[in-house]
């Protein structure tokens, strides 16, 4: 009941205060700042109109308290303050006095309460008596971790050293330790199974880790030192017998040694184990090896090339089988052009295939199958046959001794010379006795240029083994055909054109020998240019030249020294162009032989009928350029004679010159070139006898109207030009 009559006063109170508190803010403000203002105040001393008071300021606290709801309730209500506050005064005495009943009702409670907090605190009090009991347990007891902890880390720190240790005295007990299985395989174990090979990995490391643990003088190596001995013993010596039977397996007839190689390389850890363990056997054993293997090649190879050489042409060049030599000297190499499958020592025909990429590196030629089949071969077929043969065995071998017995650079070349040194000798031996007596230099060119595709072979393929022999091989080639090329270079030097038999306009014989000998060594030249060769054609060129101009000066007529040169000129021109490219000196210099020589003859064809119409053309152009052309103008008989001739005789003129000279050259092309030549030069000089004639000098001439109109002219020629 007392809290329902306190809360009710409660209300009251809050609404008196708050109906008085906005309409006194300004004055307790005042109040606050000023504590003199609760002095009583002389309403007369109040001057309402002072700076001092401050209207402003009171109005805008009176506007703010207007607007409170409780102030603006009351105000509707009409409430008079004073009475209500006297109102709310009496109620709050009303209330006070209820609420000392009130307590004085509750003071048995409020004592029993009072009781209760006096026995908390005495409970509290133990409870901070224990508590601090356990902070100084808890403060002996971090001590204690502490200690505890130190303990820890001394004992983690000796744990990892004893573990280090323990760890290096595993890794030593198991290196020493040696297994009875490994003991057991390796004694009983054939060599070529695969745990063998795995239990000689190990023995070998116990070996080597034996020889490490003695330099270092360690006692516990000579528990063991005894039986890996004997083990060493046992596993070199069935390896050296493996290895031995597969070398001697190699000497036995027909046999491919290619696989029992294989099966080397398959154990090549096996000479590594002999090379560690025991250096004499593998000493043997590759001084076996080399001694087996280099009898093999050789036996083989000298075999091969005695075989080879039974397929090659029984027809060979000899030193009179040279370029300059005339047909009727002597019977021999140049009396059997009819010789089956053979081509002669000038020409190229199908020789060349033997370098292309097909062939160069094509299957070797079966000795046995060629002769059953009666083929025969020229001499550069065999060279490549034998010559792929040693490079395809040689670098197979060369990669073998480098990866089966671990050598490298100079001690695999040394080795590789110890195993092929016979073989290279015996071919060495043969080129140099073939060479010796070679004549035909279209072979030895061929040879040289296998020599050096097999060396960019071996070296694509990163096999420096045969370079030595490559280059033996071309001191060898080199010479002989320089000297073959110089002695034909010296044959035709010394041809005497007056023992060549009858003289004929067509093409000589030793010119179509040089056209197609010197078509095939620049068409082989074309890859691998040499300068040397360049040189030496250069030569035969020059002497050519001169030959072809010897054989000219012993015919009577300038007309047929022409055609002779001509046809000569047009003959080589052609070869050459078949196989040489154009811009080769070659055939730039023919080129331009036969372009002038031409010119020639298309002069002097041209000066039989049209002879005097040509000097006169020429007469009158040279006095035209001096300006005295004058002095022809009493020339007016012979311009007379020479248009009504030429008039008259052209067309019988212009075709039996085309017959003519259809019947001098045997190319039809180059006749035709000639022909059409021939007429363009005369429509040109035909062309400077009217402008000669349209001078002033000749205009009054009368005979000017029987020339033939150029137009015309040029029309009428075009049916005479030749098509083929």
């Amino acid at each position: 009941m007392a809290e329902v009559a306190v809360t009710g006063v409660a209300a009251d109170v809050n609404t008196a205060v708050k109906l008085t508190a906005n309409a006194m803010a300004y004055l307790q403000d005042e109040i606050k700042s000023d504590p003199d203002a609760m002095a009583p105040v002389n309403l007369g001393d109040l001057d309402l109109t002072t700076d001092e008071f401050i209207l402003d300021e009171v109005d805008i606290h009176i506007q703010a308290n207007l607007e409170d709801d409780l102030v603006k309730e009351a105000l509707k209500t009409g409430v008079d303050l004073r009475q209500y506050s006297k109102q709310v005064e009496t109620e709050l005495q009303r209330i006070e006095q209820a609420s000392i009943k009130d307590y004085i009702k509750e003071s048995q409670n409020i004592a029993s309460l009072h009781n209760q907090i006096t026995a908390c605190d005495s409970i509290l009090e133990r409870m901070e008596g224990m508590l601090s009991g356990f902070q100084s347990d808890l403060s002996s007891i971090s001590s204690e971790i502490q200690t505890l902890q130190q303990q820890s880390v001394s004992m983690n720190m000796r744990l990892k050293n004893r573990q280090a240790v323990r760890s290096h005295l595993s890794q030593l007990v198991d290196e020493l330790v040696v297994p009875g299985a490994m003991i057991q395989i390796i004694l009983e174990s054939a060599v070529t199974e695969q745990e063998f090979l795995e239990q000689l990995h190990e023995l070998n490391n116990k070996i080597n880790f034996a020889k490490e643990l003695s330099f270092r003088e360690t006692l516990a190596c000579s528990d063991i030192q005894d039986i890996v001995d004997r083990l060493r013993i046992k596993a070199v010596s069935k390896i050296r017998e493996f290895i031995l039977q597969k070398i001697y397996s190699f000497r036995k007839p027909m046999t491919n040694y290619q696989i029992p190689q294989n099966t080397l390389l398959k154990y090549r850890f096996f000479y590594q184990f002999l090379l560690a363990n025991e250096r004499s056997v593998a000493k043997e054993i590759r001084d076996e090896y080399v001694d087996t293997m280099s009898k093999i090649y050789y036996s083989y190879f000298k075999s091969y090339s005695g075989r080879l050489l039974k397929v090659q042409y029984e027809e060979v060049a000899d030193k009179d089988d040279l370029m300059g030599v005339e047909d009727t000297a002597k019977k021999g190499f140049f009396s059997k052009p009819s010789l089956k499958s053979r081509n002669t020592i000038f020409t190229l025909g199908q020789r060349g295939a033997v370098l292309s990429p097909a062939e160069l590196e094509g299957p070797i030629l079966i000795p046995h199958t060629a002769q059953r089949g009666d083929c025969r071969y020229p001499y550069e077929t065999l060279f490549r046959s034998q010559h792929y043969a040693l490079l395809d065995n040689g670098c197979r071998e060369y990669l073998f001794l480098s990866d089966f017995f671990m050598v490298v650079g100079n001690s695999a070349l040394d080795l590789f010379n110890c195993v092929m040194g016979k073989t290279l000798s015996l071919f060495l031996k043969s080129m140099s006795t073939y060479v010796s007596d070679c004549y035909d230099s279209i072979a030895v060119f061929l040879c040289i240029h296998v020599v050096l595709r097999f060396r960019a072979v071996t070296v694509k393929r990163a096999i420096p083994a045969l370079d030595k022999y490559w280059e033996a091989v071309l001191e060898l080639l080199w010479p002989r055909f320089e000297l073959i090329l110089e002695m034909n270079i010296q044959s035709i030097r010394n041809t005497d054109p007056q023992k060549l038999g009858l003289l004929d306009t067509r093409p000589h014989y030793i010119t179509r020998r040089y056209a197609e000998f010197s078509s095939a060594i620049v068409s082989i030249n074309q890859t691998f240019t040499s300068e040397r060769t360049h040189t030496l054609l250069g030569q035969l060129q020059i002497e050519v030249e001169n030959f072809v101009l010897k054989m000219a000066a012993e015919f009577p007529s300038r007309r047929d020294q022409l055609i002779f040169l001509i046809n000569n000129y047009d003959m080589m021109l052609s070869v050459l162009m078949e196989r040489a490219a154009d811009d080769s000196k070659e055939v730039e210099g023919f080129q331009q032989l036969l372009q002038a020589r031409s010119q020639e003859f298309i002069e002097e064809i041209l000066s039989t009928p049209f002879g005097g119409m040509i000097a006169f053309v020429k007469e009158s152009e040279a006095l035209m350029e001096k300006g005295q052309l004058d002095r022809l103008k009493n020339d007016e008989a012979r311009i007379t004679q020479l248009i009504r001739g030429f008039s008259s005789t052209w067309k019988q003129s212009v075709e039996a010159l085309s017959q003519e000279v259809m019947r001098s050259f045997t190319n039809f092309k180059n006749g035709t070139g000639i022909i059409q030549g021939a007429l363009t030069q005369l429509i040109q000089y035909y062309h400077g006898f009217h402008k000669a004639l349209s001078q002033p000098t000749f205009r009054s001439l009368a005979v000017r109207s029987e020339l033939i109109n150029l137009h015309h002219l040029m029309v009428e020629v075009k049916k005479h030009k030749p098509n083929f």
